[in-house]
């Protein structure tokens, strides 16, 4: 079967277009590509076009495969085959599941929705279709475009990777308010292509148009590659007579926010930065030449101090300290002095700094007109001090008390990413994950960027009571020069057609007030280019803005209150058929075309997170993720991060034996780990199930051997050994060696510089007639390990790929068959499911994954037998 990628991937409103050409392999012709954008007041709708015909002489399946910005929510999906139409239906998601399964037994194939890359998802359906057939996909979506730095920006990321007979972005822009000034440009853009960019704006209008014929996008005069490989970006900015604008449609309005020329409030800023072990190397690196450029931008009427961690809590200055040039070259010195040490005291980090934020304002120690700000890093998990995350945000909430926002950067894949953004969110601020990239550095000066500059604080705005219902957020702790407040509502009375509104806010000098009034006539004149509107527009703002405020409500809410929330945002969600992580959209195929059908889904943040009460071995999905289950041989789960997707796989061997898990000759680390069997006497042992019970990681530079059993844990050092319990509390720091056991739940391990482990205690009951108590481990940090890494593990700890076709059905009805070419090998293998117990531990959830016959074989390296060493050490 062939295959075709389409992905689109959106930052603000970014679109991201690749493609691979099936033509080569089966005949597919993909022979029209094109998105259309229609931009009004900010709000874009966005319609993805791809249109393909089968020149072979047989069925052949084509994919159709976008990817989306995480923020956007998907309206509608359509195919049209040979001239008919088959359209999707949103539906809520426990109803389009059961339909999907029942259509699955049949053979079907998936259209799902799932995180994909820093700022989008991925959203796949695909179908079979007849010789000289022709199919039409469309795909629209909906988004609010968000106004940074002054200007609204459209980023496309152009890869076609084939060259296409017709491909097209065009993007029209109205706004009332009039447009400013308009920018188009793209990285890859030669001379030659310069002048295809069509760009033009008058007043209200703006117009961005990129078509490329054949040979333009040739490498070359006769090259069958194309040229189109980069980011292709359009910025825009409106009018702004009066600090605010308001628009009235059919009974809905919405509010922009954006005032100008405002002096900026000074502002108290406290850097909690993570310096645990985990952060050495490139992270810490980063983090110092990030902290150095920042200390360029801080104003001389600022107040700033650091906060460190690791297993201790260190701090430059006692309290906060104004910006003389004098103490910037002082915190030059410290920052470039910065070094990792030891575990992560995220709790003594954060408290510390919102202690001296706290007494800075107790003692009127700043500026009483002046915007105070905790900007927190970290790439861990908490363990040293207070480790539950609960108690931990219920501390920090207790002691800010709403009185300055909190952010939360999350670095890397080993961060605990939902409870850094619920903290966030308690405490007026927001989280943001922090990409371990070449440009990290850039990302952490870019946040900064986006709060540095203050304008506002303690905004108000007022809207009569009466006369408004469904209103969006109306507070705000915070507004930064270069951004915009938006706020929508509904009237009580839908006939209402003028709206009074007052805005308050506390400036540098004194508290600012505006007053706005608007009729829905004044509007209307400014909306006399009715080619450019999409129908409803105000409304379905007012729809996408409340349901994005509600789920992010919803993150932090817990028992009843989250609960109508659920039911608010899925009410919302049918009603206006938005895929929402409540919802699914459900594609019917016809008959014709083997009966199949789809299920697309929106997610959540969509990077799962590491829990030490976890009842399986995993690592993060900055590398692969593996877990073993409770009641089976060990289940392998390989996190393809770019692919969003996993491959599984069972080592079927017998108690006893001691499997290769990471061997690194690089840094001298090895992970070993011996089997143990269920409690039957005399059985089989290919029948039993079996499970870790001894784990033995060393370090031979370092001369360091820990063993650890559900019993012991054993820590050699040379000729001299130390013994524990799991019954102990202790904290061990050596030469080259943090252990911290967490008594009948966890250990903490870090050897040296390199990757950390986490081993956690499994303990069933003791008179249970089969199972035994097991080990899990959790590798942090395993890009530490050098290109040389292997063993069952290790090896996958470099990038790999793969590619799905032929979806069929296979024995078990609910679980389809397909081919995988990986390592330029084509497998046979198995759509199914595995246990994941790190967010419930007790029931685990269900892991879809693409899952490996035979140990293994053909997706690791060599036979599986050739993992099995004589001794864990």
């Amino acid at each position: 079967a062939s295959l075709l990628w389409w992905q689109c991937f959106v930052k603000g409103a970014i679109l991201f277009f690749s493609f691979f050409n099936p033509q080569v392999v089966n005949g597919i012709e993909i022979y029209s590509m094109k998105i259309d954008s229609k931009v009004t007041s900010r709000f874009a709708r966005n319609v993805i076009t791809s249109q393909a015909v089968n020149r072979g002489n047989v069925h052949k399946e084509v994919f159709f495969d976008v990817e989306l910005p995480k923020t956007a929510f998907i309206t509608n999906f359509s195919m049209t085959i040979d001239g008919v139409t088959y359209p999707g239906y949103i539906k809520e998601k426990e109803a389009a599941k059961q339909e999907y399964e029942k259509a699955v037994s049949k053979g079907q194939t998936a259209g799902l929705v799932k995180a994909s890359g820093r700022k989008t998802e991925k959203f796949t359906v695909s179908v079979n279709i007849a010789a000289a057939s022709k199919v039409t996909f469309e795909l629209t979506y909906e988004e609010l475009l968000k106004r940074q730095f002054g200007k609204y920006e459209m980023f496309i990321k152009v890869k076609p990777k084939q060259l296409v007979k017709d491909f097209e972005i065009d993007i029209s822009i109205f706004e009332p308010q009039g447009i400013t000034e308009l920018e188009a440009e793209g990285t890859f853009i030669t001379n030659d292509l310069q002048n295809v960019i069509k760009k033009t704006f008058s007043d209200k209008k703006g117009h961005i148009s990129f078509k490329p014929t054949l040979d333009q996008q040739r490498t070359c005069a006769n090259c069958s590659q194309s040229l189109l490989d980069g980011d292709f970006t359009v910025k825009y900015d409106v009018k702004r007579t009066t600090p605010d604008n308001l628009q009235i449609v059919n009974g809905y309005f919405v509010h922009f926010f954006a005032p100008t020329n405002l002096p900026q409030l000074p502002k108290n800023i406290i850097f909690v930065i993570d310096i645990s072990g985990s952060m050495s190397g490139r992270e810490i690196e980063q983090t110092r030449e990030a902290l150095l450029k920042i200390l360029d931008d801080i104003r001389d009427d600022d107040f700033f101090n650091f906060i460190l961690f690791g297993s201790d809590v260190h701090t430059w200055k006692e309290k906060l300290i104004k910006a003389t040039p004098e103490n910037l070259d002082e915190a030059r010195k410290f920052v470039r002095g910065i070094d990792t040490e030891g575990m992560t005291n995220l709790y003594g980090g954060i408290m510390k700094g919102i202690e001296i934020l706290n007494a800075a304002h107790e003692e009127k120690f700043v500026p009483k007109r002046s915007a105070s700000i905790i900007i927190m890093l970290t790439d861990g998990q908490p363990n040293v001090g207070i480790s539950n995350t609960e108690d931990i945000r219920t501390h920090v909430k207790k002691a800010i008390e709403g009185k300055y926002p909190l952010y939360n950067l999350g670095f890397g894949y080993g961060v605990d990413y939902g409870f850094l953004e619920k903290m966030a969110l308690e405490n007026k601020g927001l989280a943001r994950r922090i990409y371990p990239d070449s440009d990290s550095a850039l990302q952490l000066q870019g946040f900064y960027d986006e709060v540095s500059n203050p304008m506002l604080m303690d905004v108000e705005l007022h809207y009569p009571e009466n006369e408004i219902s469904g209103l969006t957020k109306n507070s705000f702790k915070h507004f930064y020069d270069g951004s915009e407040i938006v706020v929508a509502g509904r009237f009580a009375d839908i006939n209402q057609n003028s709206l009074t509104v007052d805005v308050k806010g506390e400036g540098a000098n004194d508290v600012l007030s505006f007053t706005t009034q608007q009729d829905a006539e004044q509007t209307a004149k400014a909306f006399q280019e009715q080619e450019y509107i999409f129908g409803d527009y105000i409304e379905r703002l007012w729809a996408y803005l409340t349901i994005e405020q509600l789920l992010e409500k919803r993150t932090a809410a817990t028992g009843e209150e989250k609960e109508n929330l659920t039911a608010e945002v899925l009410d919302l969600s049918l009603k206006y058929k938005f895929v929402t992580p409540l919802t699914s959209m459900v594609v019917t195929k016809p008959e014709d075309y083997d009966n199949q059908a789809g299920i697309a889904d929106k997610t959540t943040e969509g990077i799962d997170i590491f829990t030490v009460l976890a009842l399986n071995l995993c690592i993060t999905k900055q590398t692969p993720v593996i877990c073993f289950t409770v009641d089976g041989d060990p289940h392998f789960i390989i996190s393809v991060p770019q692919k969003e997707d996993a491959i599984c796989f069972n080592i079927n061997e017998k108690p006893g034996d001691v499997l290769s898990l990471i061997n690194d000759p690089v840094t001298g680390i090895t992970v070993n780990g011996e089997l143990i069997g269920d409690k039957r006497a005399n059985s089989d042992a290919k029948s039993q199930n079996t499970y870790f019970g001894k784990l033995g990681i060393a370090n031979k530079y370092l001369n360091l051997k820990v063993t650890v059993t559900s019993e012991k844990i054993t820590v050699q050092n040379g000729n001299e050994k130390t013994p524990f319990t799991w019954l102990d509390s202790v904290t061990l720091q050596q030469e080259g060696l943090t252990l911290i056991i967490n008594k009948e739940k966890n250990l903490v391990l870090s050897m040296g510089g390199g990757a950390s482990f986490v081993v956690v205690l499994h303990q069933v009951w003791k008179k249970h007639p089969l199972h035994q108590d097991f080990l899990g481990l959790y590798t942090l940090k395993s890009h530490k390990l050098s290109e040389q890494t292997h063993g069952l593990l290790g090896q996958f700890f470099h990038p790999i790929d793969f590619t799905i076709l032929e979806i069929h059905p296979g024995s078990d009805p609910k679980k389809p068959d397909a081919t995988m070419i990986i390592k330029n090998k084509e497998l046979t293998v198995t759509r199914g499911w595995q246990k994941d117990y790190r967010k419930d531990p007790k029931h685990g959830i269900d892991i879809p994954c693409w899952f490996v016959h035979n140990n293994g074989a053909g997706l690791i390296d060599g036979v599986h037998t050739d993992y099995i060493v004589s001794s864990l050490f």
